[in-house]
């Protein structure tokens, strides 16, 4: 059986999903929002936020039953992240990277690995971080240039640096991918792995500062012939851009998630200051121009929660054209976002740009979803390429005559 979940007739979880989705609803409105402000204060590790994350059973939902997680649908991680991002970016993020920095165990490690590794990383009592970027290699992860190759003991030798590594400095393992030496090249050559952070040969720079998103730091990582061992191969070799293709397609629809969450919350704090503050001795939500921009606001954001709920009901779905449709997702909400923050923060004046207030802290954390997990341009790439090809496939129009005299 299930239940309508409240407030958005689109979603629908079992009693027990949305008893846990009231259950994150109270602790944004009891824990995290309160503390969202002393979070974003200094860019270190938000302990505190993901320990009751963790004792919550919300990183937990990321991770299969069978190892100690509670396997919830994208549906649901969805909606806890809207709720979560409402007020505070970081938590939301420690979230989604759970995703990010594990995903690929769940997906592609043996069972002897899960086993050791997952429930561990169900409960927060170890962290893992994903290796993926690079100083000359983002988006295009094709082109990794760190690799590896067999080693005289067994298993392999590891070499490279790893970029705007999320978590680094905290983990207690790192998910690598990185190219066979002397192997094919693309996306064929590339591997998976588990690496240990206490192995030889890794060391962690200290946290590179950022502009926002506060709580969760990166580091430069690098791996100087870091021994791997057999067991910590993830899938198999030649499996290291499909592993990484479906972490960061999880990692897109959190992304759009979190945006939607932000867009949301700071449409809620500019409409209440509007009715509360007094322009010319009346509200300024009383003036007819303010009340359009709300409207369009509010309008664009319900069009949003549309589009990354859908996303979120084809990813459960199994849906073929799911990683398209998250790209659109992702690009959509986090531009909307952007704009949307930037006019809550200009409704409220000059109070607006104060740090006593939200907006600001909203404004600098808007800015990396526009550029995580696929920058924005690179997605329209994405989308594109996809409406072109489907285009392809699709029989002629009835309405476009193709006849050659026509193009001449």
């Amino acid at each position: 059986m299930s239940i309508p979940e409240p407030h958005h007739p689109l979603v629908h979880l079992s009693p027990d999903e949305a008893a846990l989705l009231e259950r994150v609803k109270t602790l944004v409105a009891e824990r995290i929002g309160p503390d969202a402000d002393r979070v974003a204060q200094e860019d270190v590790f938000a302990w505190d936020t993901f320990r009751l994350l963790c004792r919550e059973g919300i990183v937990a939902t990321a991770f299969p039953r069978a190892h100690g997680g509670s396997e919830a649908s994208m549906m649901l991680r969805v909606r806890i992240i809207e709720e979560v991002a409402s007020v505070c970016s970081t938590a939301a993020s420690l979230v989604t990277g759970t995703d990010l920095s594990s995903r690929p165990i769940v997906a592609g490690g043996s069972e002897a690995l899960r086993s050791a590794l997952i429930p561990d990383l169900a409960s927060g009592a170890r962290q893992s971080a994903f290796a993926l970027t690079e100083p000359g290699a983002g988006s295009d992860v094709a082109r990794l240039g760190a690799h590896y190759a067999p080693a005289p003991q067994g298993g392999w030798t590891l070499n490279g640096k790893k970029k705007f590594i999320t978590r680094a400095n905290v983990a207690d393992m790192f998910v690598v991918v990185a190219r066979q030496a002397d192997g094919p090249g693309g996306g064929r050559g590339l591997s998976a792995f588990v690496v240990p952070s206490d192995t030889p040969g890794i060391t962690v720079s200290p946290v590179i500062p950022k502009l926002g998103w506060y709580g969760v730091p990166i580091a430069l990582v690098s791996f100087d012939d870091v021994h791997i061992a057999p067991e910590h191969l993830l899938g198999k070799e030649g499996e290291g851009m499909a592993l990484a293709q479906d972490t960061l397609l999880r990692a897109r629809i959190g992304h759009a998630a979190i945006a939607l969450g932000r867009a949301a919350g700071a449409l809620q704090i500019a409409a209440q200051y509007a009715n509360q503050r007094q322009v010319f001795g009346q509200p300024v939500g009383a003036h007819q121009g303010i009340q359009w921009m709300v409207a369009e606001m509010a309008a664009q954001i319900e069009a949003a929660r549309c589009l990354v709920y859908s996303t979120a009901q084809r990813y459960d779905a199994g849906d073929a054209d799911v990683a398209a449709h998250a790209s659109i997702a992702k690009l959509h909400a986090t531009d909307l976002c952007m704009r949307i923050v930037v006019d809550c923060l200009q409704l409220l004046g000059g109070n607006g740009y104060l740090k006593a207030f939200p907006l600001e802290r909203f404004l600098r954390d808007a800015k990396m979803n526009q550029i995580g997990e696929g920058t924005s341009e690179i997605h329209k790439t994405l989308i594109g390429r996809h409406v072109l090809r489907r285009a392809a496939a699709l029989p002629q129009h009835p309405c476009l005559d193709m006849e050659p005299e026509l193009w001449t």
